[in-house]
């Protein structure tokens, strides 16, 4: 079934329909909510708030975007709701590392032990630096990172045109590298 007819289905209180339809699109509800909030159990939670919220306003959907983009659009503003109301700011975009057992190092090559923690160091500078991007930067680049969206869906999760988030992930993207760059990171 399309979500379409999963939609009309849902609508006629079948809730199995409209978990077929959280199934299909909770990755990409799910990736965008912790692009926002950067913490995973966060995330788990406001995409659950998400799905309520949209199983109750199913009504509401006009068709005038897909249903994918707009539960992702309700969940979008779930997790900016729920990072104003606690005061975070995203402090995980970059994973932490895990513990290794470290094999020794290759000739030639530095000790795993040092290609990790400067893996580590970058994490944080990049952590750091997305942290520091306006909101309007930092936004796009977040969903357009997650590889889930498109241009298009990103313009109506965002509400802004295409063409200025095109603009917008290009421009956070350079002050990224730029101020990478600065901090000793040339290929980055």
């Amino acid at each position: 079934m399309n979500d379409d007819e999963l939609l009309d289905r849902a609508r006629r209180g079948d809730a199995d329909a409209f978990g077929t339809l959280v199934d299909r699109h909770g990755r990409a509800v799910q990736r965008a909510v912790l692009a926002v909030l950067g913490s995973s159990q966060e995330a788990d939670d406001v995409a659950q708030e998400a799905f309520v919220t949209a199983y109750r306003k199913l009504d509401t959907f006009r068709g005038e975007a897909a249903f994918r983009t707009w539960l992702v659009r309700i969940a979008w503003r779930e997790a900016q709701d729920r990072r104003r109301s606690l005061g975070r700011r995203l402090r995980r975009f970059v994973a932490a590392p895990e513990d290794h057992v470290f094999p020794a190092a290759e000739p030639g090559r530095r000790p795993p032990q040092e290609e990790a923690l400067a893996g580590a160091e970058l994490r944080d500078h990049v952590r750091r630096l997305l942290c520091a991007l306006p909101a309007k930067l930092r936004e796009p680049l977040l969903l357009a990172a997650s590889g889930e969206h498109t241009y298009d869906e990103m313009a109506v999760i965002l509400d802004a045109p295409a063409g200025t988030l095109k603009w917008r992930v290009s421009e956070a993207r350079r002050l990224l590298k730029e101020r990478l760059a600065r901090l000793g990171y040339r290929d980055a």
